[in-house]
């Protein structure tokens, strides 16, 4: 076990008490991934068979790391036949095992959010609802959220709360579109994501012979991200350690930021009250980030009052301050942004992949991008369209699932006519409608065609008919061929390949290139299964696909570009470089958060998550305009700015608040201690101006004669007017640019003035 001299004192403390429940505390960068790893390790070496520990995690990318880090400490052979994995995958392993106990069969269809979100706007459109007002993401997240804590669909529709909260959103037939979900889901032998950890927490409830079986099986259970976890994963976690009590839980209360996804602090924060006795490890040497960053993080995180007390550290030089850019527009910000980045990578021969542009929304992204595509510095956008959810890889994968689960009515309605062969929607709504009559799938009606007659006409029933003799073919491939087999001959015979070959324009092509990259994932999934002794079948393959996550899609090769992210996307990753970008009050901390201490406290964590993601250089940036809902708004800058200790920031000022306003924590009006960086300068034919002063002002406001200052013109004194109303404009001497006319209702301008 010389494994174990590598490990700090704390580390060491956490890996070799294995017996009994432990928590451990791991502040950002202190090596959590390690003590997972070497504890598991030192397991192993001690003679504990692999196949009775279960370690999970929140993504696939994190397991395989763990095990190929197990592997290289112990051995493959020793590590091989551990229990590790995603939550979900984990627990659908179990289910396929255990699925007739709840009337599923084993090789039930698992759907993504969008196969659900396909499902919904079916059964809106067949309750004849407002698609506007029910809209399938919405509606989704109720349910989520209901599954999540053990909520029914009948239990749902008895909820007079939840009844009543529907109504208040004038959505009052959420439960019977739940009711309708759940249906649809039983009839089509399909899970969702949320039916993974449900079920498994109905399995456990009403089958106490199975739930025993596996707690003997598990004597040592560990789980990452313990503040992540819902209600679903904490219980089925307390019933599975409930016999051997080897639970050990690793975590950071003070990075707990999906309470939107139903996860819950409380889970980490109670955990001495579940487990007593328990034994406490704090990690709090950060390994990751700069001293001065770290230091910032500490100065910020402990306002909060929810929290397990820790102090977090670093031994790294201290490195710069953290530096605060202001910019007059969002269109500024985004430039200034985009030359900086261009800056640091020419003066420190730094790779465009050493950065990272984190923002509170989605939204934020497009500014950002546009300026980085005029610098010509390529990005990527994390978390964009995955390769599993483009049109041609859906269609495929459609009929792979169809093969292995002839129920899946999703799969059956997008492929039931692709290639075209003549069978339109009245055909499948027909069907749709037999199915529903008889309370049966889509694909059971297809097989008792002359048992509903004139329900289609003879020509129909015999493309049907078709289909349905392709689709039993296809399954029989399947039992006797491998992954790859299986799906190179799907792709031939179901005429994809040969639909996508008569497109010849680029996009086609990129199509078709698609189609092979993912036969390509296909046979490289069964030499993988060859070499592990793993079961290399079309489910097999298909159960991987449907429990990716969006990490587990990054692609290596598309690496050296800046990376565009919000910050909730940004939990587990590192980058030399970081932009905090929009560091504005309703903007982040987000406007329905500001004035909720539950709600706000969230925020500041995730700020702390945002700032801690930097190891070497943190860049916040803010503006005084903002472009929102079509139209400028003039924000303040974040609190969250304010709150870091000054010492360590660069370019800010010092906030000043009345009493009143300390006491709803509302920040202040700013006097300026420096200058921000990168501010445009007017000539010497313009009186100079102070840009930390200047105020914006009305169209109204303007008169001739007016020294006025444009985010995009810089400095320029008012010449003349003309025009009324909405038509109103100034004609404008720039010192830089000459003479323009502005159109003043659309004009973003500015006047000095003094804001003590």
């Amino acid at each position: 076990m010389d494994f174990i001299n590598e490990l700090n004192e704390n580390q060491r403390e956490a890996v070799v008490n294995t017996e009994g429940p432990t928590l451990v505390i791991a502040g950002a960068g202190s090596g959590k991934t390690r003590v997972l790893t070497y504890r598991i390790a030192n397991l192993l070496s001690k003679g504990v068979p692999a196949y009775r520990i279960l370690a999970l995690t929140f993504t696939n990318k994190a397991a395989r790391e763990m095990q190929k880090r197990i592997a290289a400490l112990v051995g493959q052979s020793n590590a091989a036949n551990l229990w590790m994995g995603t939550f979900h995958s984990i627990f659908s392993k179990i289910l396929r095992v255990e699925a007739e106990h709840l009337g599923y069969t084993s090789n039930f269809t698992i759907y993504d959010s969008q196969d659900s979100k396909n499902l919904i706007k079916s059964i809106v459109k067949d309750l004849r609802l407002d698609d506007k007002v029910y809209k399938p993401n919405d509606v989704l997240g109720r349910i989520s959220m209901a599954k999540n804590n053990l909520v029914m669909a009948q239990a749902y529709a008895q909820s007079a709360k939840i009844v009543a909260a529907d109504q208040a959103a004038k959505k009052p037939m959420i439960s019977e579109i739940y009711k309708y979900y759940q249906i649809r889901c039983r009839q089509s032998d399909v899970m969702d994501f949320d039916d993974l950890l449900l079920q498994t927490n109905i399995l456990f409830r009403d089958f106490p012979e199975i739930l025993e079986k596996y707690q003997k099986k598990f004597d040592y259970i560990l789980v990452d991200e313990y503040q992540d976890t819902n209600y679903s994963q904490y219980l089925i976690i307390k019933k599975l350690a409930d016999v051997h009590k080897n639970i050990c839980v690793v975590g950071d209360d003070a990075q707990s930021i999906y309470s939107f996804r139903g996860a819950r602090i409380e889970n980490i924060l109670n955990f001495r009250n579940d487990y007593p006795g328990y034994k406490l490890c704090k990690l709090e040497q950060n390994y990751r980030s700069t001293t001065t960053i770290v230091d910032a993080a500490n100065s910020i995180i402990s306002r909060n009052k929810e929290q397990i007390p820790k102090k977090t550290f670093s031994e790294n030089e201290e490195g710069d301050k953290i530096r605060v850019m202001k910019s007059l527009s969002d269109k500024e910000e985004g430039f200034q942004v985009a030359q900086e980045i261009f800056r640091i990578s020419q003066n420190e021969q730094a790779e465009f992949n050493d950065f990272a542009i984190l923002y509170r929304t989605n939204a934020q992204s497009r500014i950002m991008e546009e300026a980085l595509r005029k610098r010509n510095i390529p990005y990527k956008i994390y978390g964009g369209l995955s390769f599993y959810q483009r049109k041609e890889i859906k269609d495929l994968l459609a009929y792979l699932r169809l093969t292995v689960n002839q129920n899946d009515e999703e799969a059956l309605k997008r492929i039931i006519n692709y290639p075209k062969r003549g069978i339109g929607d009245t055909t499948v709504d027909k069907l749709k409608e037999v199915a529903q009559k008889y309370n049966a799938s889509i694909w059971t009606v297809l097989c008792n065609l002359n048992k509903v007659p004139g329900a289609v006409s003879a020509a129909t029933a015999a493309k049907l008919t078709n289909f349905r003799q392709l689709i039993e073919g296809f399954t029989e491939l399947a039992k006797e061929e491998n992954a790859y087999e299986t799906t190179y001959r799907i792709a031939k015979a179901s005429g994809i390949i040969e639909d996508l070959s008569a497109d010849d324009t680029p996009e086609g092509v990129s199509r078709k290139e698609n189609i092979q990259e993912l036969l390509n994932a296909v046979k490289d999934f069964c030499e993988t299964a060859y070499n592990e002794a793993r079961e290399d079948k079309l489910p097999a393959f298909l159960e991987g696909v449907a429990l990716l996550t969006d990490q587990d899609s990054e692609k290596p090769e598309d690496n050296n570009k800046v990376t565009l992210m919000t910050i909730h996307s940004a939990k587990g990753l590192e980058f030399e470089n970081v932009f905090i970008v929009g560091m504005e009050e309703d903007l982040f901390p987000a406007q329905q958060s500001a004035y909720t201490p539950a709600a706000l406290e969230e925020e500041r964590r995730l700020f702390y998550v945002a700032l801690t993601r930097a190891e070497k250089r943190v860049i916040m940036t803010y503006s005084s305009s903002r472009y929102k809902n079509g139209n400028v708004v003039y924000p303040q800058p974040s609190r969250f700015i304010a709150e870091i200790n000054p010492v360590y920031l660069e370019g800010f000022f010092t906030p000043t608040r009345s009493s009143a306003d300390r006491k709803l924590n509302v920040p202040g009006r700013m006097e300026r201690m420096a200058k921000p960086t990168l501010a445009p300068q007017p000539r010497v034919d313009i009186p100079e101006m102070d840009t930390s002063k200047l105020q914006p002002i009305s169209g109204n406001s303007v008169i001739p004669g007016m020294v006025i200052y444009h985010p995009s013109f810089g400095a320029g004194k008012v010449i003349a007017l003309d025009g009324l109303g909405v038509n109103k404009k100034a004609k404008v001497l720039f010192s830089k640019h000459g003479q323009k006319v502005l159109l003043l209702k659309f004009a973003k301008l500015y006047v000095q003035g003094d804001t003590n």
